[in-house]
């Protein structure tokens, strides 16, 4: 969907991580070299060792071991604020990896370069937790909707494979196999819909508590995820009844768009520039006068962002094209830049996503 660009950067990391396995081997795993400030598992302290790849799944796990964070090696792969999407680990967390006890990373086409990194694992009893399989049919496959960019290319590919179609015999069709392999892909931002999260915290805490072998830790676990999801059930409630009595249902992104989960719990229609995962950066006049029309047409007065868009030129660039030229610009955090710094200083999956609702709501009023 992304072109040879993607393909590209996909085939890049697998090269990368080959090249990072064979250092390691040449190294004898010794785990040597700079350390960054992420808090690196020691696999010979009798601690749980829990590797997440980003913070939503990092501030997830702090929720169900509160009170006995003694027990457990933490560690957040992503801790820079490092891009899901743009992510590439080195030597030190392909060893950190290799030696947990539980990784638990998303599963998308952005991860394509964890099954290379659980070859080297030197823990075989490892407890691998991949979100998207996890959630099984609620995980979504990406969409093109109308005005968004990319959506005539998209079209047009499909049209051009129809009539390839038409003119391959079964042979052809039975090895055109690079297409089939890949299949759909899918929307990563699976973390954006508290739906989706309480399912995976429950999941998440037993997958912990089969390692532990106290009772008394075990039900601690249990009873910080269930009070954790009753938290979390009654900000969706929130989300609800902000929907339902809100004055508009249909938002307008001038950015990438990695709210699909969120909106679709809701029943909220969107119009966007990119997909979630899309690597552009300029939208075309077609795209920017469809976006400046629907504003028009919807009488909605914001355009959102998301909060890596620094400085909300697309945004502002529909709003110069709308009839009154004074929406808003309004920003949803999707999480992608949470640092272990800012975790730190108590950034929280729960805080983030409730600011989200007070922002749904200007947005939809």
């Amino acid at each position: 969907m992304r072109g040879t660009e993607f393909i590209s950067k996909k085939l890049f990391k697998k090269i990368t991580i080959g090249l990072l396995a064979a250092a390691m081997i040449v190294l004898g795993i010794t785990g040597c070299g700079k350390k960054d400030n992420k808090k690196t598992a020691d696999a010979k302290d009798g601690k749980i060792n829990i590797v997440c790849t980003i913070f939503p799944e990092y501030d997830w796990v702090k929720e169900i071991i509160k009170g006995q964070e003694d027990k457990f090696n933490l560690t957040m792969l992503m801790a820079n604020g490092a891009d899901l999407h743009n992510f590439q680990p080195t030597a030190d967390d392909i060893l950190t990896i290799s030696q947990c006890d539980i990784f638990i990373y998303v599963g998308g086409e952005s991860d394509g370069w964890v099954d290379d990194a659980l070859k080297e694992a030197t823990n075989k009893n490892m407890i691998v937790i991949n979100l998207m399989n996890v959630l099984g049919d609620r995980a979504k496959e990406e969409e093109l909707i109308e005005g968004m960019q990319g959506e005539d290319e998209h079209e047009h590919h499909h049209d051009d494979e129809d009539e390839d179609h038409d003119h391959e015999d079964a042979d052809e069709h039975d090895h055109d196999d690079e297409d089939e392999e890949e299949g759909p892909e899918y929307d990563e931002h699976v973390w954006l819909s508290i739906q989706n999260a309480v399912v995976l915290i429950d999941y998440i805490e037993r997958q912990i508590s089969s390692l532990d072998k106290d009772e008394t830790r075990v039900s601690t676990y249990k009873a910080n995820a269930d009070a954790y999801i009753v938290k979390l059930g009654e900000l969706d409630s929130q989300y609800e009844e902000a929907v339902k009595s809100a004055k508009f249902n249909t938002v307008v992104f001038g950015d990438r768009f990695p709210f699909r989960y969120l909106i679709d719990d809701y029943g909220i229609k969107y119009y966007a520039a990119f997909i979630g995962c899309s690597a552009e950066t300029e939208a075309s006049f077609e795209t920017i006068t469809f976006l400046a029309g629907k504003i028009d047409e919807l009488g909605v007065d914001s355009v959102l962002t998301i909060e890596t868009s620094a400085d909300k030129q697309i945004a502002n660039t529909i709003i110069s094209n709308t009839k009154t030229k004074d929406q808003k610009v309004l920003t949803l955090d999707s999480m992608q830049a949470v640092t272990s710094k800012d975790a730190d200083n108590g950034k929280s999956y729960y805080d983030i996503m409730a600011a989200n609702l007070e922002v749904l709501k200007e947005a939809l009023n």
